[in-house]
């Protein structure tokens, strides 16, 4: 299966895997005129400390029908510089131009230059599925499971 991309501006790049085998293909951040205009001759990205940016891709896609594309962090991104990818689903029926939000946890300003990686993209298959409203007691759930309702760190330490 190839997903389809439209190139909407110059200077887009097209997604690709850095190795065959991986998960998921490098998107690339694409000013546009706009961001060219408003950042002052320069086209590289400022994003401050504990704040978010959306950035474009110049780049639309054609999801198939039973699909989703998911953009994640990259993890030399994440783990070096503290961006991480929010707002990370882009449903089947979306036309618009792929946009990737970015949050800096980071303590300075990180920049992003014009076709620098930014993110990446995951075709993910969608199960839909109904919902069921159940009444009477939710404590006795048959799962099987000795789990039970323990939640974040019930199964002990590490």
């Amino acid at each position: 299966m190839n997903l389809k991309f439209y190139r909407i501006r110059a200077g887009a790049k097209l997604p690709v895997r850095a190795h065959l085998t991986d998960a998921g293909m490098d998107v690339f951040y694409c000013p546009s005129e706009n961001e060219r205009d408003r950042l002052c001759d320069t086209t590289d990205f400022w994003i401050p400390p504990h704040e978010s940016r959306v950035l474009p891709t110049g780049l639309k896609v054609e999801i198939p029908k039973g699909f989703m594309l998911e953009i994640k962090n990259k993890s030399g991104i994440a783990s070096k510089r503290q961006l991480l990818v929010g707002a990370c689903v882009i449903d089947p029926g979306y036309d618009g131009e792929v946009l990737i939000n970015l949050h800096n946890l980071g303590t300075g300003s990180q920049v992003i230059k014009p076709g620098e990686k930014i993110a990446q993209a995951i075709l993910i298959p969608i199960v839909h599925c109904g919902v069921e409203e159940r009444y009477g007691d939710a404590d006795c759930l048959n799962l099987g499971s000795k789990r039970g309702s323990g939640g974040f760190g019930s199964t002990g330490d590490m």
